[in-house]
């Protein structure tokens, strides 16, 4: 027997919003922290300042992803509570006029005029909100907003990804820190490209080239103004 979780669990579209929070959180770790890195060796002469910089923008980052996700998501949040209480005071005082709503919905997605009514007048039966929150609003239980997974797995896929190009600046040498930092990130975003791909069903190269790509040029201009004009801009 198929059931919704069935269903959901062999697709992709269930795993977009952990699943996005936690690229968006990687990537912005591995780019920020190994282009302040770069910009900063660029600049300097000496290991300290590097890892001061590094350290900091990691755990300022992440509070700053954190923050951010649980902001931008809560407010999803609030709209999809406001929009699922204004349907149920609907359905409590309009019935009969939420019943032709979603009757017309399956109308337009196909079903003659007696079959939507009938699938209409079940799925009230069953579960009139529900049917609404999906049908009507768009609202699903797997894509519904979820502020604080949304800011644990930014924070925490962002310390994770700046943790990666930090390691370099302590072990690297002073002269080759640049290099090493930029063709070990390059390595860092491509495989993180390519396994973000691979989670949600796409194209596996070109999830690897475009993070490759972003992530390169976001060092690339970090380590010339560094050189340039001998300060750090982040």
């Amino acid at each position: 027997m198929i059931t919704i979780d069935n269903y959901l669990d062999s697709h992709y579209i269930h795993r977009s919003n952990w699943l996005r929070a936690a690229v968006l959180g990687a990537n912005d770790g591995i780019i920020s922290i190994s282009s302040l890195a770069i910009g900063v060796a660029a600049a300097s002469s000496t290991r300290e300042p590097i890892v001061l910089a590094t350290v900091a923008g990691l755990v300022a980052g992440a509070l700053s992803m954190a923050a951010g996700e649980y902001v931008s998501v809560s407010s999803q949040a609030d709209t999809e509570t406001a929009d699922l209480a204004r349907e149920r005071d609907e359905l409590a005082t309009q019935p009969e006029h939420e019943l032709e709503e979603l009757t017309g919905i399956y109308i337009q997605r196909g079903l003659t005029k007696r079959l939507a009514k009938q699938v209409a007048a079940q799925l009230t039966a069953h579960d009139a909100l529900a049917a609404h929150a999906r049908d009507e609003l768009g609202i699903i239980e797997a894509m519904t907003a979820r502020p604080i997974q949304a800011a644990l797995a930014s924070a925490g896929t962002f310390a994770v990804g700046a943790a990666l190009p930090l390691l370099i600046t302590f072990f690297a040498s002073t002269a080759n820190i640049v290099p090493f930092v930029a063709a070990t990130s390059l390595i860092f975003l491509a495989l993180l490209g390519g396994l973000a791909a691979k989670v949600g069903g796409a194209n596996l190269w070109i999830g690897t080239g475009r993070v490759a790509l972003w992530g390169a040029l976001a060092m690339l201009a970090t380590a010339s103004v560094g050189s340039l004009f001998g300060v750090v801009v982040t």
